[in-house]
């Protein structure tokens, strides 16, 4: 917060009396930061807070709207920081209308049977932002605000039951804990009419448990803070391919290219790539022009996202291009060893990453967090390396695993792999 805060040279917040209580130790050094205003009737009595329904009543009603354009400057919004310091991608007034077919995309024709929306995403990512809260103002949807301490699975379906929640976007990490509730059919009413789900691969497993314990298809989207919703499924339109995270969104054009920015023919594995100019492609990371000039090669966007495309046009999402681990000549994804582990009624959380190896340049190493009533000992390393074993390649079954109480993550639920390989 210190670092998005100080980097943007924020002048005015506006937050509530919790908020306030993270800013106030950070003051001094902010020194950009003159105003904060604080919503609700708790807060704080402190020279440099103004109450925001005090100074909204004491302003006048008179202004004079900014005439801009789609491509003024409107908004950073900071990257997860998985591969080091979060980025501030400036966006342009154009973003909100290019997000909203891939919402309305992923989210089963929206605002079509829409009545109340919710995430547990943060409001300062951009999937809580501009997948949620924007979209549906847009459409006069109203949303629902939750603030959870910690996300529990057992709370967050109460919450959608007692509400009456319609659609929801809920990010993999998020899905995962509400895996472990029991019966959620049987004991929550739901009003569930779409669910949709980006951010990280879902995988086949979430998937199928998705179906079961929602009663609706997610739908996967892709994409990420410098161009997001490029890439959607859509189960009112055409059926999901197993393994693919969808096809491009009317509006973007989407492809794999090599190094140099030059298209890859479908099935050729290469860099998930966005065509410029976009709708929702970010103008430029905020006082980095070194870090945007490497984010394109070409007339392409480079993601940072190695994948393949097929000849319908579904898009399959092999790892981050960090992620990638080479091991004795292979090219190994996470994603799907992930996904293998999950399927194991010991594992609760899995996360995958590649290890120095003298003879195989790298070997597969799993970080596992167990349900309740499972021992983390040589023979579950066994049973969990057969189980993967007997469902994917050979070279891809985890010859280092490790138990853990729980993944670093990064403030949006993604698993920062540096922390696990660094181990």
């Amino acid at each position: 917060l210190e670092y998005r805060l100080a980097n943007s040279e924020a002048a005015a917040l506006v937050t509530d009396a919790a908020g306030y209580a993270k800013i106030a130790p950070l003051r001094p050094q902010l020194p950009a930061l003159r105003t904060c205003y604080c919503v609700g009737d708790d807060a704080p009595d402190a020279p440099d807070v103004l109450r925001y329904d005090a100074a909204l009543a004491a302003a006048s009603a008179d202004f004079v709207p900014a005439d801009t354009a789609a491509d003024d400057p409107a908004l950073i919004i900071y990257t997860s920081g998985t591969t080091g310091k979060p980025k501030g991608a400036l966006h342009a007034h154009r973003v909100l209308p290019g997000h909203l077919p891939g919402v309305e995309m992923s989210q089963q024709c929206f605002p079509r049977d829409a009545r109340l929306f919710w995430t547990p995403a943060d409001w300062a990512w951009i999937g809580g932002l501009l997948d949620v809260l924007l979209p549906s103002w847009h459409h006069g949807v109203p949303v629902l605000a939750r603030r959870f301490e910690k996300f529990d699975g057992d709370a967050a379906f109460a919450l959608m039951a007692r509400h009456g929640v319609t659609h929801a976007f809920l990010p993999p990490t998020a899905l995962k804990l509400m895996r472990t509730v029991e019966r959620p059919r049987e004991r929550y009413a739901l009003s569930l009419k779409s669910v949709a789900s980006g951010g990280e691969s879902l995988g086949t497993e979430l998937t199928a448990w998705g179906r079961d314990a929602l009663g609706v298809t997610i739908n996967e989207f892709y994409g990420q803070t410098e161009c997001n919703m490029v890439l959607s499924s859509c189960a009112a339109l055409f059926d999901a391919q197993p393994g693919a995270i969808g096809k491009a969104v009317p509006g973007h054009t989407v492809a794999i290219v090599d190094a140099h920015g030059t298209p890859l023919p479908p099935g050729t594995e290469g860099h998930i790539a966005v065509r410029r100019p976009d709708p929702v492609m970010f103008l430029e990371y905020w006082r980095n022009p070194a870090a945007t000039r490497d984010k394109f090669a070409g007339d392409y966007l480079l993601t940072g996202d190695t994948g393949l495309i097929d000849a319908d046009g579904f898009v399959r999402f092999v790892g981050r291009d960090d992620d990638v681990i080479t091991s004795a000549g292979y090219r190994i994804g996470p994603g799907p060893i992930e996904d293998c582990l999950l399927t194991h009624p010991a594992v609760r959380m899995a996360a995958v990453v590649g290890v120095p190896d003298p003879e195989r340049t790298e070997i597969v190493k799993a970080f596992v967090v167990l349900n309740p009533g499972h021992a983390g000992d040589d023979a579950l390393v066994q049973a969990l390396q057969a189980h993967v074993r007997t469902r994917l390649a050979a070279h891809e079954y985890p010859r280092a695993i490790a138990f853990v109480d729980s993944l670093p993550m990064t403030a949006t639920g993604k698993i920062v792999r540096r922390a696990l390989r660094d181990a």
